[in-house]
């Protein structure tokens, strides 16, 4: 199985890394704003960069919309995921194009409100993944998997 790891750096990547005991052994790639704390965590890992910033920018989503085609056809994940923001959306929409399955996290400090994110990409992933119970009145069809903390 082949994961990608979409997201953008400092708390979404992290979130992403911290999940590690699933990905360590997969063949997996990344893709992440070129800055330092993404640069030191993923050091020997596969990072594609991608462009930032990236939450209303338009430009930057046709960007990573072209970042993600050539990415996702290059690698052809069978699996992605991520926990936001903005360069998920691009990624989730064109794999779900490509066949991949599709896992969102929403992340840990939205309780009751969603993020725009996760409202963009909740109508087509396959398993959205909520952090505490209160968060499934926002998203029904989520799983409550608890802290990834």
């Amino acid at each position: 199985m082949k994961v990608c790891l979409v997201g953008s750096s400092g708390g979404h990547l992290t979130h992403l890394y911290m999940l590690k005991p699933f990905w360590k052994e997969k063949d997996r790639f990344w893709v992440t704003f070129e800055k330092e704390d993404a640069r030191s965590l993923l050091e020997g890992e596969k990072m594609y960069p991608c462009y930032f910033p990236t939450n209303r920018n338009i430009k930057n989503l046709i960007r990573n919309t072209f970042v993600a085609w050539k990415v996702l056809r290059k690698e052809k994940p069978d699996l992605i995921i991520s926990s936001g923001a903005a360069v998920s959306v691009p990624f989730f929409y064109l794999g779900k194009l490509l066949g991949a399955k599709l896992i969102y996290i929403e992340v840990f400090d939205r309780i009751d409100k969603p993020t725009l994110s996760g409202k963009m990409v909740y109508p087509i992933v396959d398993k959205f993944i909520v952090q505490w119970e209160e968060e499934k009145k926002v998203y029904p069809k989520a799983v409550n998997l608890g802290s990834i903390f």
